[in-house]
């Protein structure tokens, strides 16, 4: 697991963003971080990761904000936070009923190729927004897919605010609500960050 420093100016307050797969800062990057500094977890392709954990410890508040993939790989790091909100994600996150229907993502690693991750990421975002450049190798990207299959939550997690757009085409906006009880409560794709200008808009 990377991780990256998105604003670093020792504020007494941290958001920590454990981003989607195969994706790096540049899905957020338009986002404000007013007065918290920001750490991004990504590529998760391993679990393993030479942070630092303690140094989180300076922080008299810490906020987690998870997307998609993140949402369930950010409940297997014991960090404490003051509130934790899961954006287009669920803890089971490929299911049949609560996520990804596993078929579905069998036959996407199963066929990856440089082509189908263009399209797979292009169908993350609305087709009205420019897409980002995400600078990931197509290499990282398809053995990350196939990481994440290995990974199960810690379903004791408590997420305190959760985000679900009606129009997401890669979890199933259905099957968050399922998973959630909640019905959705932004108009977007599966990114949504688009509708926001500051990180503290997700907190």
């Amino acid at each position: 697991m990377e991780y990256k420093w998105l604003n670093n100016k020792n504020n007494n307050k941290i958001i920590i963003f454990f981003n989607g797969w195969g994706m790096d800062e540049s899905v957020v990057s338009h986002l404000d971080p007013s007065d918290f500094d920001i750490l991004m977890f990504y590529d998760y392709n391993s679990l393993d990761t030479n942070f630092d954990f303690s140094t989180l410890n300076k922080y008299t508040e810490r906020y987690l904000v998870s997307w998609s993939m993140g949402v369930m790989t950010a409940t297997l790091f014991e960090i404490k936070y003051d509130s934790t909100t899961a954006v287009n994600g669920t803890l089971k996150p490929i299911d049949n009923k609560f996520g990804i229907p596993e078929r579905i993502y069998d036959l996407t690693l199963r066929g990856f190729n440089e082509k189908g991750a263009e399209k797979f990421i292009a169908n993350m975002f609305d087709t009205n927004c420019e897409l980002p450049k995400i600078k990931r190798s197509f290499e990282s990207q398809k053995s990350e897919l196939a990481a994440l299959k290995e990974y199960k939550a810690n379903e004791k997690f408590k997420y305190t605010k959760v985000f679900i757009s009606d129009n997401d085409k890669i979890i199933p906006t259905k099957n968050q609500t399922a998973f959630w009880g909640k019905e959705p409560n932004l108009k977007s794709g599966h990114s949504p960050f688009l509708l926001f200008k500051n990180w503290n808009e997700l907190l």
